[in-house]
């Protein structure tokens, strides 16, 4: 089963930039409770996606250079990622139906 993996500022070039896949990326921290609220829903994306787009985690907090590399002030921040470039934002806990519009919105170009 799918689940959106964990990456940190070390991995991030080769798991998120380098894949062939597109990416969602979730910049999240352990106190934010928008960000627990959307976490069941980027698991069930992940399921929903599996082999057309890949899902990551990452911790705000133990990853500053990602997080200040791509402009995240708010967490929930979730970017996505296509050709190793960001092609879409969502800021805040959003309905899984916001975050299934930009993914196929990504899928489509």
């Amino acid at each position: 089963m799918a689940k959106p993996q964990d990456v940190s500022d070390a991995e991030f070039g080769a798991e998120v930039i380098d894949s062939d896949l597109p990416v969602l990326v979730d910049f999240w921290a352990e106190w934010c409770g928008p960000c627990k609220m959307i976490a069941p829903v980027v698991e069930q994306l992940a399921i929903e996606y599996e082999g057309k787009f890949k899902f990551a985690k990452l911790n705000v907090d133990f990853n500053p250079q990602t997080s200040a590399k791509y402009g995240v002030r708010s967490i929930p921040t979730l970017l996505i990622f296509k050709g190793g470039a960001p092609v879409g934002q969502v800021v805040g806990a959003v309905p899984k139906s916001v975050l299934q519009s930009r993914i196929e919105d990504a899928l489509a170009f």
